[in-house]
């Protein structure tokens, strides 16, 4: 398996669209690379002076799809959070619709930056969901996750150079 195209840096990239987004900084998020849902809820513990982020996952989930057009297939998890007063529910489905919105208007620069992944062969798969964290996730802030999953051609032509003779 060949990951040399899989090249896109999704934590660069949201990193980069954290710092510029307005929304993101007139409501103070700020960006994280964590590793996998216990990494996020590490950094959730961890946060004292920031209120709400925007975090990575710098692992990924993968596989090989060896119908059709051969593809290898990587997922990457953004996470967001965003801290409020503890057992208020009103605040909490403010923070989630703060949050929807910002996930908005990030999928509104990933159409455009979709032509650009295409034009080097790594083809965005379009059905992205948001997932609401449960509240009893972490006490005290509304927590959300949507999965980027990227797929690019896998040559699985048979090369007898790769193999020893029986």
């Amino acid at each position: 398996m060949n990951d040399s195209n899989f090249n896109w840096n999704a934590a660069a990239f949201f990193e980069r669209l954290t710092g510029l987004n307005r929304f993101a900084k007139e409501h103070s998020y700020r960006f994280s690379s964590v590793s996998s849902l216990e990494g996020f809820h590490d950094a959730l513990g961890s946060m004292t002076s920031t209120t709400a982020f925007v975090a990575v996952s710098d692992t990924s989930q993968g596989g090989l799809d060896i119908e059709n057009t051969p593809h290898t297939r990587r997922v990457k998890t953004v996470f967001l959070a965003k801290r409020h007063a503890v057992d208020d529910m009103k605040a909490r489905e403010r923070c989630m619709a703060n949050m929807r919105e910002l996930f908005r208007q990030f999928m509104s620069i990933l159409i455009l930056e979709k032509t650009k992944l295409e034009e080097n062969d790594i083809f965005l798969v379009p059905r992205i969901s948001f997932t609401e964290i449960d509240r009893y996730f972490f006490t005290g802030c509304a927590c959300a996750f949507f999965q980027i999953a990227l797929d690019t051609y896998t040559d699985l032509s048979y090369n007898p150079d790769e193999w020893q003779p029986e």
